[in-house]
């Protein structure tokens, strides 16, 4: 169909309902010679097109989302003949690379398939490289580090094992997205990030690294986005990193670190003001929470959403391509992993700790936290009221603490809350009713045994009041006065008989009428009786 346009640059025909076939025994010289730019991209194919042998200007190739399965052949190297620098092959069910045979490649996308063996090394003039959710293995190379215009690097998600190479540290001249997370990397994280360091991405989590952290982080004064956790880190809280002018995420959850988050700083310069997602679970921290921290979180505290230019944290590179970051994070208690990062995520996590203390009011200033996150630690006290300003929050998890108290009237009042436990505490009193709060379950509130009302099925003895009493000369109440309980006896034994009985049951401050109506009712029956009495004794004396 489009042998006879010599003068086609760019053919697209991604993402339709199309299945391309292609016909072997054709010619395939002097096809499309001018064709630089064939996306195939979700076209159904099965394999390598053979028609791409006779393509000699090709430069960028994507045949990516599509069936193709085995190893990529080695007559693909003929493809482009030396021009092409883009190859997507992505999505497929490729089982095997044997080498790169391009020369001049630049981008190369090997993620989502099923290819397992040692890395292969790609060739020096590659500035994104992109394997993940592979299978492969073995040690990483330090020849990789001879790619110097290395932009993108993404090997997470395989079974890539040894110490990470050294001259990671060095290659952050030009790196900017380093995501080696969900491997066997053991050791220490490098210790030396040179001055300069371009990094804004840098993912090292779900690995068996160990040690502290190395302060030449701060060198990579770009960074956006670092996730550690899930390692086996043994140190004190970082501190210093607040000072990173740029940082949105950290993660630090599933490490060994320990000891109080207090400040001992009397600088006034504010800690992660750019911080969007603070994730310190599943340490040993301990200490109270950390209110100077909280204070500084400026990003979240603004009373003006500040709209972003990109709806999701990234970086972007020379061909205009966007590769988001990623993290994993528990959301409304599940473990969520969140392969694009929305840039109005605003979440708190500092559960299973050893935290200690009350929760500050503080908490009240971050009015565009959408997730908070405080169980499993030892907090006490009560339920800041003024949680209710945050009036963005989605979730809140307050279980497995000592809290006492009341449940706030005002989180009822919180118009996106989706989910809520505050069980295993010390809470007491009516749970809040209406609105969010009537979608909770019992499991909300379990371990609190003194909560009553819906949904529980320990109800409240809600206490009526009783009518307005006529006060004493001396000011005081009458202890009791005639009120509905006398009335309701006399409804069943008669009237009469129910005053009588309120004249024995509450002879203590009894009113003057209540006292001589009982006493004329008593009067008359004495009088039946003298005159029954006076009948009888006439009877026998007659």
């Amino acid at each position: 169909m489009f042998t006879d346009l010599p003068n086609l640059e760019l053919l697209d025909l991604s993402y339709n309902s199309l299945s391309l076939t292609s016909n072997t025994t054709s010619t395939v010289n002097h096809r499309l010679p001018n064709l630089t730019d064939l996306l195939l991209s979700s076209c159904n194919l099965s394999e390598f097109p053979q028609f791409l042998k006779g393509l000699k200007s090709l430069e960028r190739l994507d045949l990516s989302c599509n069936k193709i399965e085995g190893k990529i052949p080695q007559w693909m190297q003929e493809v482009g003949n030396g021009s092409l620098t883009y190859l997507n092959v992505s999505h497929n069910s490729l089982t095997e690379v044997e080498h790169f045979p391009w020369k001049n490649i630049e981008v190369l996308d090997l993620s989502s398939n099923f290819i397992s063996g040692n890395l292969p090394i790609p060739a020096s003039t590659i500035n994104v490289f992109l394997i993940s959710n592979n299978s492969f293995n073995g040690e990483v190379s330090s020849l990789i580090c001879n790619a110097t215009y290395l932009q993108i690097l993404d090997l997470s998600h395989n079974y890539l094992s040894g110490t990470i190479p050294q001259c990671f540290g060095n290659l952050s001249y030009s790196l900017e997205f380093l995501n080696l997370k969900k491997n066997k990397f053991y050791g220490t994280i490098p210790p030396t990030f040179a001055e300069g360091c371009q990094l804004s991405n840098l993912n090292l989590n779900g690995n068996l690294l160990e040690g502290p952290l190395t302060p030449s982080i701060l060198n990579c004064r770009g960074l956006e986005v670092l996730d550690l956790g899930n390692n086996k880190i043994n140190d004190t809280f970082p501190h210093w990193l607040g000072s990173l002018p740029y940082l949105q995420v950290l993660v630090l959850k599933s490490n060994h670190m320990h000891g109080s988050l207090r400040v001992n700083s009397s600088k006034s310069s504010p800690f992660f003001s750019k911080i969007q997602i603070f994730d310190l679970s599943s340490n040993y921290f301990s200490g109270p929470l950390p209110v100077r921290y909280i204070n500084s979180f400026n990003a979240i505290i603004n009373l003006k959403k500040q709209d972003s230019a990109r709806p999701y944290m990234g970086v972007q590179d020379f061909t205009s391509a966007f590769y988001a970051y990623s993290i994993g994070i528990v959301m409304k208690g599940r473990d969520r992993e969140l392969v694009k990062i929305f840039t109005m995520w605003m979440i708190i996590d500092l559960s299973n700790n050893q935290f200690e203390g009350g929760i500050p009011n503080v908490i009240g200033k971050l009015n565009l936290l959408k997730g908070f996150n405080l169980s499993h630690n030892n907090l006490n006290g009560d339920i800041p009221t003024s949680i209710g300003n945050l009036t963005s929050l989605e979730w809140l998890d307050l279980s497995s603490n000592r809290l006492s108290g009341t449940i706030p009237n005002r989180l009822a009042d919180l118009p996106f809350l989706s989910s809520l436990n505050v069980s295993e505490n010390q809470l007491h009193g009516q749970i809040p009713q209406g609105k969010q709060f009537n979608t909770f379950g019992n499991d909300s509130y379990e371990g609190n045994k003194g909560l009553c009302g819906f949904p529980v099925s320990k109800g409240c003895n809600i206490i009526e009041p009783a009518p307005p009493n006529v006060l004493e000369k001396d000011g005081s109440k009458p202890n009791i006065a005639f009120g509905w309980k006398v009335v309701l006896i006399g409804y069943g034994c008669g009237v009469v008989f129910g005053m009588f009985v309120g004249y024995v049951v509450f002879q203590t401050g009894k009113p003057k009428w209540l006292v001589n109506l009982v006493e004329n009712q008593h009067e008359k029956r004495q009088r039946r009786k003298s005159k029954k009495g006076n009948r009888s004794s006439r009877r026998r004396r007659i």
